[in-house]
């Protein structure tokens, strides 16, 4: 997975939980379920965010120059 298709797919994780809390506040059971699943796959989706994150710094930063400590 790209880096672009995982920040996608958190999006449309975040998009679906936020719908879905709005009716699980309401006292819709099943709302409540869907959220709790798709909290599982959001930090899955998360992890892979941060793994592709660290490898787009490291592409993008420069042999040349040196961080400073």
């Amino acid at each position: 997975m790209s880096f672009k298709e995982t920040v996608i797919e958190m999006r449309e994780l975040l998009l679906q939980m936020s719908c879905d809390l709005e009716k699980a506040v309401k006292g819709n059971k099943t709302a409540a379920q869907r959220v709790r699943t798709a909290s599982i796959a959001f930090s899955q989706v998360a992890k892979t965010f941060r793994k592709e994150s660290i490898a787009s710094e490291k592409k993008m930063s420069s042999p040349l120059i040196k961080k400073r400590r």
